[in-house]
């Protein structure tokens, strides 16, 4: 399904506003766009635009064509088990199609997969190969959430760190590169925001690094394809998700050498799960708590070579969470 997002077509509008209104105030040339993430909240939240105006549609792909847009709509859920979730969708990336949806533009607490948007803001703005020194804040983590078991002082690159908060989902990793890479929580959840906002995630907000839960904290299906499609786009980001299993070493407060095994949280790539015939899974993203949920972004290969984003949030229990994704992979990939 091809549809006109809403997003898109406010921004076309606020575009021509912009033009026909000969940009006062600008030198030659010099065109800013303020605020215009707002305007396409605004045209979708408040029914302003119908996607029944085919107007623009012509010069709609020009805004549009490395997305997957549509209306909202839900689609396709009469045929499979979408009362197991809250929120899900399948994008095609080749075609620029979403071939599911449900609730993709429903507010839900992202939980881990919030490491998708750290991770690529660590590749984008990080050092890979620079040394972090571990925080006592950053070790302080709930011991019964998701660790790496980090302690105060140890030592390790950035690309160390970006395994153990992809494949550990470490709580503790999440923390030690907010604050390497933006010096506190609260600078690089600004800077979260602020890319979010770039890349057209306009119904997100994060106040945190890691997705633990934050009644301010939350994102869309939608917004969290956005996410993920700009990761992946990042060589590194695409090595995390598919590693199975890490050896790490590093040193501890003092200088003495650490040695620790990270495994996975995907159970498609630990062998725990087996994809639907012709669906070839790269690798993806979970996250769980009491309120987000299980929640799984994933990547794959569809039987013609096509690239599929799958999205599932706010399932009931992990054994639904594949089930679910399994049918979604099978039907609408």
């Amino acid at each position: 399904m091809k549809c006109i997002s809403k997003k898109w077509t406010g921004f076309l509008l606020s575009a021509c506003i912009l033009i026909l209104a000969g940009c006062g105030g600008q030198s030659s040339g010099e065109v800013t766009f303020s605020n215009a993430y707002d305007i396409y909240d605004t045209s979708r939240k408040y029914q302003i635009l119908s996607t029944d105006d085919t107007s623009l549609q012509s010069t709609i792909p020009y805004f549009a064509s490395e997305y997957c847009v549509a209306d909202g709509k839900d689609f396709g859920t009469e045929s499979t088990s979408s009362y197991a979730a809250g929120a899900s969708g399948v994008f095609n990336l080749n075609t620029k199609e979403v071939t599911y949806s449900q609730n993709i533009y429903q507010k839900m607490y992202p939980a881990s997969t919030t490491k998708i948007l750290t991770a690529y803001l660590a590749i984008k703005y990080g050092d890979l190969d620079s040394k972090y020194t571990v925080s006592e804040y950053a070790a302080d983590q709930a011991s019964d959430s998701s660790v790496c078991n980090l302690k105060a002082g140890d030592q390790m690159t950035l690309h160390q760190l970006l395994y153990g908060l992809i494949m550990q989902s470490g709580n503790d990793a999440a923390i030690a590169i907010a604050e390497g890479i933006s010096g506190d929580v609260d600078s690089f959840a600004k800077l979260m925001n602020e890319e979010a906002n770039a890349l057209g995630a306009t119904d997100s907000h994060f106040i945190n690094p890691n997705g633990l839960h934050d009644e301010d904290h939350y994102t869309t299906v939608y917004d969290l394809y956005l996410l993920f499609q700009a990761a992946i786009q990042e060589e590194t980001f695409l090595e995390l998700i598919q590693t199975q299993e890490y050896t790490v070493d590093y040193t501890d407060a003092v200088g003495n050498p650490v040695q620790q095994v990270w495994k996975s949280t995907n159970k498609y790539l630990l062998g725990l799960e087996e994809a639907p015939d012709g669906i070839t899974v790269i690798g993806g993203k979970t996250g769980t708590t009491n309120a987000a949920g299980y929640c799984l972004a994933l990547l794959s290969k569809n039987a013609a070579g096509d690239t599929i984003v799958s999205i599932v949030m706010k399932a009931d229990s992990r054994n639904n969470l594949y089930y679910y994704m399994n049918e979604l992979l099978y039907g609408f990939t």
